[in-house]
C-alpha cells in the first residue's frame, strides 16, 4: 500500500482545530505542547478556543496549522510511516511536509513558520495588497495576459495559486487585483472573489521579506528526508535539505503550482491513498478535481484517525511490508 501525505495552507484554520485529537491521543497533545514551549505563546489555546479573528492573523494561523498537521502525523506516524512514499503541502503546508519527512524537528519547524508569518504580516502592513480567487476556466497563459494588462493599467498583479481546474488565485496591489477581477469576468470567469488575507502573498510584494526568511531558513536545522516532498515552486520531488531551503525561499514570491504537484504525484503514485493531515478537506477536494481516480481521506480529528486506521493493513502486515 502507498500513502501520500498532504498538508493544508493558510485559510484552513478554524477555532477548535486539533482539540479532540489532543484529547484523544497523548501524542497530539505533546505536539501542541512542544509548539507552545518553542514559541513561548499559548498557541494551543488559540487553536482550540480562538477567537477566530486572532487565529486568522498570519503569524498565528501559520504555526497553528503546522501544529495541527504535526499532531496528526504524531498520532499516525507509527502506522503510516511504512507506507508513505511522498508528501506535499500547500504554501505554508510545505513546511509541515518537511517536518513529517524528518527534515525539520517540530521546534525548528514551528519557530520557522512563526517567523515566516510575522515577516509576511509585516510586509502586508507596510505595502497593503490583496488576493482574489477566480472561479472558472481560465488557462495559465490567458491569465498571465490579463495580469500583465491589469498591471499596466492599474497596479502590479500576478498569478499566485494554480489550485485546480476552474480555480486560480491572483495577488498584488489592490488596484491591480480589482482590475484583473474585472478583466477576468469580461473573459468569462464565473466569479471573482476577494480573499480575506492581510497581504499579497506569493507575489513580488513579499520580496522585502526574503532577507529575513532566508536568515530564518539558514538558522533552522535541516536533516535528510525520509521521503520526498513535492515543491510548490516547480512540482518536483525534493530530497536534499539544500534544495528544500532554496525552494522554500523562492516560494515566498512564486506561485503555488498545486495542480502540477498533484498531477505529478498522481502519475507517480496512482494507487496511493492521499491523506490530508490537518483541519478540513480542502486539499482532498482539489485532488479529486485534478485527479479524480485518486483516493483521498482526511486526518484532522480523532474520528478521522480511526477511519484512516481502518483502511490500513493490520500492524503485523505493515511490519513485513
Amino acid at each position: 500500500m502507498d500513502v501520500v501525505l498532504l498538508f493544508p495552507g493558510q485559510g484552513s484554520q478554524k477555532p477548535g482545530m486539533g482539540r479532540d485529537l489532543a484529547e484523544a491521543f497523548p501524542e497530539a497533545a505533546d505536539a501542541f505542547r512542544t509548539c507552545d514551549d518553542a514559541l513561548g505563546v499559548p498557541l494551543t489555546r488559540l487553536a482550540f478556543d480562538g477567537p477566530a479573528e486572532e487565529l486568522t492573523r498570519t503569524q498565528n494561523a501559520q504555526p497553528a496549522l503546522l501544529a495541527h498537521g504535526a499532531a496528526a502525523w504524531a498520532v499516525t506516524r507509527s502506522r503510516l510511516a511504512p507506507f508513505v512514499r511522498a508528501a506535499a503541502g500547500h504554501s505554508l503546508g510545505e513546511f509541515t511536509a518537511y517536518h513529517a519527512a524528518g527534515a525539520l524537528a517540530l521546534r525548528d519547524a514551528v519557530r520557522l513558520v512563526r517567523r515566516r508569518g510575522e515577516l509576511m504580516a509585516d510586509e502586508g502592513g507596510r505595502r497593503p495588497g490583496a488576493m482574489a480567487a477566480l472561479l472558472g476556466d481560465l488557462p495559465e497563459e490567458p491569465l498571465r495576459g490579463l495580469c500583465d494588462r491589469a498591471s499596466a493599467e492599474a497596479g502590479l498583479v500576478v498569478p499566485a495559486n494554480f489550485n485546480g481546474p476552474g480555480q486560480t488565485v491572483v495577488s498584488g496591489e489592490v488596484a491591480g487585483v480589482e482590475r484583473v477581477m474585472e478583466l477576468a469576468k469580461e473573459a468569462g470567469v464565473k466569479r471573482a472573489v476577494r480573499l480575506p488575507v492581510s497581504g499579497a502573498f506569493h507575489s513580488p510584494l513579499m520580496a522585502p521579506a526574503a532577507e529575513g526568511l532566508g536568515k530564518a531558513l539558514d538558522d533552522a536545522r535541516f536533516s535528510g528526508l525520509d521521503f520526498p516532498v513535492y515543491a510548490n515552486v516547480n512540482a518536483a520531488p525534493v530530497e536534499s535539505p539544500a534544495v528544500a531551503r532554496k525552494l522554500l525561499l523562492e516560494q515566498l514570491t512564486a506561485p503555488v503550482r498545486w495542480t502540477d504537484v498533484v498531477e505529478r504525484m498522481a502519475v507517480s503514485f496512482p494507487s496511493a491513498l492521499f491523506v490530508e493531515m490537518g483541519p478540513g478537506a480542502v486539499l482532498a477536494g482539489l485532488v479529486k478535481k485534478i485527479a479524480p481516480s485518486i483516493t483521498t481521506t482526511p486526518c484532522g480529528t480523532a474520528a478521522d484517525v480511526e477511519r484512516l486506521f481502518a483502511q490500513l493493513p493490520a500492524p503485523s502486515a505493515a511490519a513485513s511490508a
